[in-house]
């Protein structure tokens, strides 16, 4: 097409915030949309009422009275009361959980109801592994020609990169689902380049189709706190982890890395802190072992609301994005646009071929592997004499803010739509 559309409907599994950054991740997109000047319309599976700033938002119910819902129950009840996962088998025999399928059916009945809204476009977003509103849109082969698919992880997790590759049940069902996505949608859009290229090698029905839209950063951040928590001091030299740690993300390296650091600059425990800040996680009870012996280790008890998140993230000497020790992470973290938009150093942490990593550069300087614990002592040491020179220097990453953005989102669907 040679003009941008101007109506865009956005079929999203949720709209929350608070639970979860691929949530975060969707609503910056929806919001860069509609700054880009698009006509938005927004269906969410949240199942509560949220709205955006002026952007019209309308919650699907869940329907609660379909057999499916009754199965979906019985299964869980007996979850929940024997302890048995009677849900593997159910997945293994048809694919999916009953509760995905009423989850599809509710979204594919709301989508329905839909009057007086002719879209251009059809984007569906979803988190973790369920993608809800694809499945639905599968359902829907009106939308097909205009429906950009957008994938945010690999699928299903037999194609995730080590260390989180293994066949679940139903994983031939769920193959073919994404197989069929990508022979059904018209575009399929992903967060990162390396993602692109590694989902294409498992579907050849996605070549071809491919548009990078990243993670987006917003022109400001919403709902700035008037004060920090108590816990946190900005005037000393803070490094900070924000997000939940999901298990093979091990901040071992860093802490032991950070404490060698302590041994090389004995002065430093005055001024010096490292932060964990998220809900608990598969390394809570150790990192809680280790702050009660350290105290410059906090580990925050309890999640933190996101505005509080980035203001953190704003006020911190250094931010840290931390990724899973294996060959390669195809994703793109959705806190990097936050720590950008920081303008503060990045401590990576995790493989050489990272989207990450290639987007801040073969030659950056602040890298290493998880567990290579001198050299994060060493990176530490680096960013701690440079911010003893100037506790306030900013890095305006000029290049990735512009990346992005909403001006370069809108220039990637005026040169593929």
């Amino acid at each position: 097409m040679s003009k941008i559309q101007k109506k865009i409907l956005i079929v999203v599994e949720s709209i929350d915030i608070e639970d979860s950054s691929g949530s975060k991740a969707n609503v910056a997109l929806i919001q860069n949309l509609y700054k880009a000047g698009f006509e938005i319309l927004v269906y969410h599976y949240t199942r509560k009422e949220i709205q955006i700033d002026d952007i019209q938002c309308i919650s699907i119910r869940e329907n609660r009275r379909s057999f499916l819902f009754f199965l979906s129950r019985i299964e869980r009840q007996i979850r929940y009361k024997t302890g048995w996962k009677f849900n593997k088998y159910i997945e293994q025999l048809f694919g999916f959980s009953f509760t995905l399928f009423n989850d599809r059916n509710s979204i594919v009945t709301g989508l329905k109801k839909l009057e007086n809204f002719e879209p251009d476009l059809v984007l569906t977003l979803s988190k973790g592994g369920s993608f809800r509103p694809h499945h639905a849109l599968l359902k829907i082969p009106e939308y097909h020609a205009r429906w950009m698919a957008y994938i945010h992880d690999p699928y299903p997790f037999a194609y995730f990169p080590r260390p989180y590759d293994y066949v679940e049940p139903g994983h031939q069902q769920k193959r073919n689902f994404m197989s069929a996505v990508g022979m059904k949608a018209k575009f399929v859009a992903y967060p990162s380049e390396l993602l692109a290229e590694w989902m294409e090698s498992y579907y050849q029905s996605m070549e071809g189709k491919k548009i990078i839209i990243p993670h987006q950063i917003l022109d400001k951040i919403e709902d700035e706190i008037e004060e920090l928590p108590d816990f946190f001091d900005p005037e000393k030299f803070n490094i900070l982890h924000a997000g939940t740690l999901l298990w093979g993300r091990s901040p071992m390296g860093l802490v032991k890395g950070f404490l060698k650091f302590l041994e090389w600059y004995p002065e430093a425990k005055r001024i010096a802190m490292l932060f964990f800040i998220g809900g608990k996680n598969y390394y809570t009870e150790e990192l809680e072992k280790i702050s009660s012996n350290y105290p410059e280790i906090f580990i925050s008890k309890d999640y933190l609301p996101f505005a509080i998140t980035q203001a953190l993230q704003a006020q911190s000497s250094v931010n840290v994005i931390l990724e899973a020790k294996g060959p390669i992470s195809p994703f793109l973290p959705g806190k990097f646009p936050h720590c950008i938009q920081a303008g503060k150093p990045i401590l990576l942490l995790g493989p050489y071929y990272s989207e990450s990593k290639r987007l801040l550069g073969d030659h950056y300087k602040y890298h290493a592997e998880i567990d290579e614990v001198e050299k994060i002592s060493k990176l530490i040491a680096v960013l701690y004499e440079n911010w003893k020179l100037d506790p306030n220097s900013k890095i305006m990453w000029d290049d990735l803010s512009k990346y992005l953005s909403s001006a370069n989102f809108t220039s990637t669907l005026k040169t593929n739509l």
